[in-house]
Order: C-alpha cells, then structure tokens, then sequence
C-alpha cells in the first residue's frame, strides 16, 4: 500500500523542463549575474555605501534585489548577525523565508524605522 501511494506522488510531481545546451548556458549566466548583483548590494550595505532605504528602492527595478531573502540582506548591515536579523524578523512578524518582493509597505516601514540614525 505505501509503494503505491508513493508511486503516485511520483507521478504527479512535476517534470523539470529539458533545456538544450545554449538554454542551460545561458540560465546559468543569469544566476552568476544575479549572485554578483546581490553579492555586490549585500558588500555596499556592510560598508555603509548603500542604506536599507537604497535597497528597498531597488526592489521593483532589479529582479535580482527583489528575489533576495530578507534574512541575508538584514544580516548585511553593520551591526546585524543572524541572531538580531532574525529576532528582528520575528518582532516585525516577516517570515524567515520571505524575500524582499514579498514584503509588505508596513514591513518596509518598520525596517526603515529599526535602522533609522
């Protein structure tokens, strides 16, 4: 009994698309491209040459930005591990797995305001 309903969530899980080599190669130019743009905004923020708000205004312009994890880019100001990130997420009430697109303006605004000088 349990081989066969295993057997049927095999068979309704999804099949990955075939890419053709060209299609790979290129798929993996837009990750290598994406990580270096949110490699590069995470360094610029650790440094203070960016400020959260700078980020924030880059969600709805850059999909790289707006498909990074909030947690990484809490933890990319000065000052902030992943304890305080985290702690910090909690009080906010955003989830440990969302990403920057998926916040909402009163979670923005409350970010803005934790790290306001």
């Amino acid at each position: 009994m349990l081989h066969t309903s295993l057997r049927t969530c095999q068979d309704n899980a999804m099949a990955l698309p075939t890419l053709t080599k060209e299609e790979r190669a290129a798929a993996l130019l837009k990750a290598a491209a994406a990580r270096k743009v949110r490699a590069e905004l995470r360094e610029k923020l650790k440094s203070g040459q960016l400020t959260l708000s700078d980020a924030f205004n880059r969600i709805h312009s850059d999909e790289a930005v707006s498909k990074m994890k909030v947690i990484a880019l809490l933890e990319s100001m000065p000052g902030v591990g992943k304890i305080r990130a985290e702690n910090l997420m909690d009080r906010i009430g955003i989830a440990q797995s969302r990403r920057l697109r998926g916040l909402g303006p009163h979670q923005i605004s409350a970010l803005l305001a934790e790290f306001s000088s």
